[in-house]
């Protein structure tokens, strides 16, 4: 059946009504009638709007019944079951609903005044170094790096993997490893950089201009934490080895120092992007709170911190970020940090 006739039907409905209640019939039917007759030579013409009248009655008549929000749920519900709420972290966060620790471990072992050491004491003797060895008792005891690496979130591995592809698409795949290569080599020339200034500083001829320190590939990451290093001082470990009594997993400190006077776990971290925010930095303030908990066990070390220091180096030499976790942030992060070694051991 035709739309024209459809139309008219429709017309001599609506006509009938309107006629009925107010005893004249709108001008826009009026106007489709006339329309539809100039059609009657139509060879649809012969078709029978009797039989269609019902379905016209039935549009015209009909009622649409709103669906409140509560009846839209009870018919998802019924058509696909009700919602299970998800196991993924992050959406759990999002949703309001954080996950907690099934067991809480503390980060420091005693709390009043933790970092009260006093300057001499902090000053006194060379830091302590004590390096990485992968004996057959320590070969299964996981590293920080290696947790966080294999509990990174969906969405993390999303952005990560689309991080990968563009940079591939840009340098190829031989490009992209010589970048990968060349980012690891330079943070191994900046973390020796500033070991270097910083035992110097220990020493009674003090440093050298920064531009006298490293690789000339790293000139800029140093220049970039000069006024940085003035604020530091009371070095009590460098790139040394730190591991959990408890949660037996361990690190390795970049550094255990005071910053303006207050006695911190501090990581050295280079970037080409600038991160004025905490946010910015992913996982690392997670890093930084495992070291602490971890240092704070181990008995290698006869002083507890309960603050964190994340600096960002640039390579261009403009200067560098500070981001300062106070105890109470540090606290929160190593509850974050329990909850990826949960995951991680659930792995096994």
């Amino acid at each position: 059946m035709r739309g024209h006739q459809l139309l008219r039907l429709f017309g001599q409905h609506v006509a009938e009504s309107a006629g009925s209640a107010s005893g004249r019939v709108p001008r826009w039917v009026q106007v489709s009638l006339r329309s539809s007759a100039s059609r009657i030579g139509s060879p649809y013409g012969a078709v029978d709007g009797g039989r269609y009248s019902s379905l016209v009655r039935s549009i015209v008549r009909s009622k649409v019944g709103s669906q409140t929000p509560e009846t839209i749920d009870e018919e998802n519900d019924h058509i696909y079951g009700p919602v299970v709420a998800s196991r993924n972290r992050a959406t759990a966060e999002r949703r309001g609903s954080p996950r907690e620790p099934k067991r809480t471990w503390p980060l420091w072992l005693t709390h009043d005044g933790a970092d009260a050491l006093g300057e001499e004491e902090a000053t006194c003797g060379p830091p302590t170094r004590i390096p990485l060895e992968r004996g057959p008792g320590r070969s299964a005891v996981p590293s920080v790096t290696r947790v966080l690496q294999r509990t990174l979130s969906p969405e993390q591995l999303f952005y990560l993997e689309r991080w990968r592809r563009r940079m591939i698409a840009d340098l190829g795949e031989d490009g992209f490893k010589e970048y990968s290569e060349r980012l690891f080599r330079h943070g191994k020339l900046f973390h020796s950089a500033v070991e270097d200034i910083l035992t110097a500083e220990l020493s009674a001829r003090g440093p050298d201009p920064p531009g006298a320190w490293g690789s000339p590939e790293v000139e800029g990451f140093v220049e970039s934490i000069s006024h940085i290093l003035e604020d530091v001082s009371g070095v009590r470990a460098m790139e040394s080895t730190v591991q959990h009594r408890d949660l037996n997993y361990l690190g390795i400190v970049d550094c255990v120092a005071r910053y303006r006077g207050v006695l911190c776990v501090i990581e050295w971290k280079t970037s080409e992007k600038p991160k004025p925010y905490l946010s910015n930095t992913y996982d690392n303030p997670l890093q930084v709170a495992a070291y602490t908990g971890a240092l704070n066990t181990d008995d290698n070390y006869n002083y507890q911190v309960e603050n964190g220091l994340i600096v960002v180096a640039y390579k261009d030499g403009s200067p560098a970020h500070v981001h300062k976790l106070d105890s109470k942030q540090l606290l929160d992060f190593w509850q974050k940090w329990l909850l990826r070694l949960e995951d991680f051991v659930e792995q096994k």
